[in-house]
């Protein structure tokens, strides 16, 4: 009986064991990583510096522009994935922490896209002195809020080698009508409850066109679904984003990455807006049918459980199968 009992202690100290080098490795990435801190005339900016394992000269960079939220470095370790298949295509990374997250200076509520610009070309100037960084092959990668920020960096830049873009923004308005649409058909709404919802935000922007207060605001504000008074001001200063001349900015190669399950970005009135304003040799499109917003694929995004489980066990297959590899190629093309 003592000997079955220790038999079993064994197997289960050897399954345990077992299942903690698995988690390990694969949360164990081929590549290195370095904190940062930059100084700027906003104040410190501090993140993540990622590197090929095994290089020699210099290598290219691609500069992280995050999208809407308080975004850390790593994205809470999901950029990690994209890093290392930088990486291995021949590329260092650099990810900021958004101001006010991390131990940069600010708060990134009181940001304007514009804000946004200036601070990722601060993060390139100081990235065109280091040593192992080839100045020439500097390109962007961006999501979703990154759509109105990246225009304006190639405008100031224009010597960038290439931006890659997911599931990008173009206008503000026209993207919030979209997004609670879709999101309130999706949750089971009724057509009279999205259009009482639909009234309700337009008397919320036109609040905002009269540059009205945030007590103005509240006078009106539905209860269980309050915007705080921070995100008031970040709202008002960049609601009326609008990326679509500041397209017509880009003179390097643009890779367009859209899902098919994105309920957050209208993505055939994207997809029509950038072939109209960016030139056809310039431009490459890639689509994934099973993808979302965040190019998480269709199975893990109806789940949130099945996302953590995921993200904890095997977090190189947390995205779409075929985005990483897709990205990885486009680099690789880059001169």
């Amino acid at each position: 009986m003592k000997k079955n009992i220790k038999l079993t202690a064994c197997l289960i100290i050897g399954l345990m064991a077992a299942s903690v080098l698995f988690v390990l490795n694969q949360h164990s990435y081929a590549m290195n990583e370095q904190k940062i801190e930059i100084e700027t005339p906003q104040g410190k900016l501090t993140g993540t510096l990622i590197l090929p394992q095994h290089y020699s000269g210099n290598v290219g960079l691609i500069v992280f522009v995050h999208g809407d939220g308080p975004i850390n470095d790593t994205y809470d370790d999901g950029y990690k994935p994209l890093w290392e298949k930088f990486a291995s295509a021949g590329y260092a990374s650099l990810s900021l922490n958004k101001p006010g997250i991390g131990g940069s200076s600010g708060n990134w509520l009181e940001q304007s896209m514009e804000d946004r610009a200036q601070e990722t070309i601060s993060a390139i100037n100081w990235a065109k002195n280091l040593p192992m960084i080839d100045k020439k092959s500097i390109g962007l990668w961006g999501a979703s809020q990154a759509g109105w920020v990246i225009p304006k960096i190639v405008k100031e830049v224009p010597n960038l080698a290439f931006s890659i873009l997911v599931s990008p923004a173009v206008n503000w308005i026209s993207q919030g009508k979209y997004n609670t649409r879709l999101e309130m058909k999706q949750e089971g709404f009724s057509e009279n409850e999205i259009q009482a919802k639909e009234h309700y935000n337009a008397q919320v922007l036109q609040l905002l066109n009269e540059r009205a207060s945030y007590e103005d605001y509240l006078r009106i504000a539905h209860s269980e679904n309050l915007i705080s008074k921070e995100r008031w001001g970040f709202i008002a200063k960049n609601y009326q984003s609008d990326a679509t001349e500041e397209l017509s900015y880009f003179n390097a190669p643009v890779h367009l990455v859209l899902g098919g399950q994105d309920i957050n970005v209208d993505i055939e009135e994207t997809e029509r807006i950038y072939r109209e304003k960016i030139p056809t040799n310039l431009l490459s499109v890639s689509y994934f049918p099973n993808a979302d917003h965040s190019m998480l694929s269709k199975k893990n995004a109806a789940s949130p459980l099945r996302t953590y489980l995921t993200a904890v066990f095997f977090p190189r297959q947390l995205v779409e199968d075929q985005y990483l590899d897709d990205l990885s190629r486009f680099v690789k093309t880059q001169p």
